[in-house]
């Protein structure tokens, strides 16, 4: 713990992604297309060529593996001693933020599926900014703790350097 009065150092606790579980689909996708185009090239019926099967292959690669791998990889949570950090996007990056400090709830929801896989969706709200939405979060039980023990040691941190400012100014 810092000294009353100084500013505490901001650290990096965890940063993460969503869970991987939505890339399973890409994942068959990929297979199906390398094991279809291997089956396929050069016994595709008269009016097809191999360039054809190649070129939809790989239209159907980009489309259906490539942009949700980007997507899912774009997204980024960061969790500091001071803050929530979400980033998201791929070209303009949007961030948000939520303080620790300032205090705010934790709503924890988890479906049938996401309880199979041990993750879920995290919302934080503050009551005063839209609230801030963590799907599909992994190991949802152990970041909700992370988050409710920050939310504590920065509401302590503030009150004691709130205390600690009016008794400065007491001694002078």
């Amino acid at each position: 713990m810092p000294p009353p009065g100084t500013p505490a150092e901001e650290l990096l606790i965890a940063r993460f992604r969503g869970h991987a579980r939505r890339l399973f689909w890409s994942a068959l996708v990929l297979i199906a297309t390398f094991g279809a185009t291997a089956y396929f090239y050069g016994n595709l019926p008269a009016g097809f060529e191999d360039w054809m099967l190649l070129t939809a292959a790989g239209v159907l690669i980009l489309l259906a593996v490539v942009l949700p791998f980007v997507i899912w990889y774009s997204r980024t949570t960061t969790i500091t001693t001071r803050r929530v950090i979400a980033h998201q996007g791929i070209g303009a990056r949007q961030r948000r933020e939520m303080s620790h400090a300032r205090g705010y709830t934790i709503a924890v929801r988890r479906g049938p599926l996401q309880r199979l896989w041990g993750c879920g969706t995290i919302t934080l709200s503050n009551g005063v900014d839209a609230p801030l939405r963590l799907p599909n979060i992994p190991a949802v039980t152990l970041v909700h703790e992370t988050l409710a023990d920050q939310i504590e040691v920065g509401q302590i941190l503030a009150h004691r350097d709130a205390q600690s400012g009016g008794d400065d100014t007491d001694a002078f």
